[in-house]
């Protein structure tokens, strides 16, 4: 059980790497109408139409003026944001060390064995003779 949770929940993430919406999604039957009006109009094969409007001829195609190109899906530009951090670094400041002689603490440890009333019977004492 929890290896199918843990690939549905593998499968849903990758899925929303994608980021397809489902306003995305909503919008499919508009990218299958506008292929088409391609398919008639200009003998476009489904390939071509979508080179035309995703791939490497998007830029000879956006020359042409079609309405319906606002609406196709995955044309939205938020999928696209990238975030930067600028970061503000003051030169003027200016960093002092002082340094200081090493001071020798003297020893004063003293270790002396507790002795104490409660003394083990020999009988909880490890063994004396091997």
């Amino acid at each position: 059980m929890s290896k199918l949770i843990a690939f549905t929940y593998s499968l849903l993430i990758l899925i929303q790497s994608f980021n397809i919406g489902l306003e995305d999604l909503s919008k499919f039957g508009i990218l299958m109408e506008h292929a088409d009006y391609h398919k008639e109009l200009y003998g476009d094969t489904f390939i071509q139409f979508l080179a035309e409007h995703y791939g490497n001829a998007i830029y000879q195609h956006d020359n042409e003026e079609h309405k319906e190109h606002k609406n196709l899906p995955f044309k939205d530009a938020h999928h696209t944001c990238s975030h930067t951090q600028i970061p503000f670094i003051d030169l003027t400041v200016t960093l002092t060390i002082n340094k200081q002689d090493f001071i020798k603490i003297p020893f004063n440890f003293h270790y002396t064995e507790s002795h104490t009333t409660y003394e083990k019977s020999s009988v909880f004492q490890p063994p004396k003779h091997a």
